[in-house]
């Protein structure tokens, strides 16, 4: 029986949560649909997360996930965009390139939208 140790090679330390995310395509002609997936772990520059298929290495995706803190009265969340990088039937990673986490009032405006 061979006994390897696992060597980590990321660049940032990953974190496990069991957090839903809501995620879209990013596409200049036509507005893509939300979808929703459960994050399996993330870190600084990257998101891995199960959803339903396979999404299109490459594309854009952006990215909300109700956070488990809140501020006063108030719920955060992380708004976050990237770029896909691996995806199979059960799982997909993405490249963050931008992200903030804030307060949601109603009536939030899209990231694409300001971003």
């Amino acid at each position: 029986m061979s006994t390897r140790k696992h060597i980590e090679r990321r660049a940032r330390r990953r974190f496990e949560l069991a957090l839903t995310v809501q995620f879209r395509l990013t596409r200049k002609i036509s507005t893509a649909r939300w979808g929703t997936g459960t994050i399996h772990d993330m870190s600084s520059s990257g998101i891995s997360f199960q959803c339903r298929g396979p999404l299109p290495v490459g594309c854009h995706l952006e990215l909300t996930v109700p956070w488990p803190a809140v501020r006063g009265p108030y719920p955060l969340r992380l708004r976050a965009t990237g770029f896909v990088v691996r995806s199979s039937a059960t799982r997909t990673a993405i490249q963050i390139t931008w992200h903030r986490l804030g307060i949601e009032p109603k009536g939030v405006i899209p990231i694409s939208a300001i971003a």
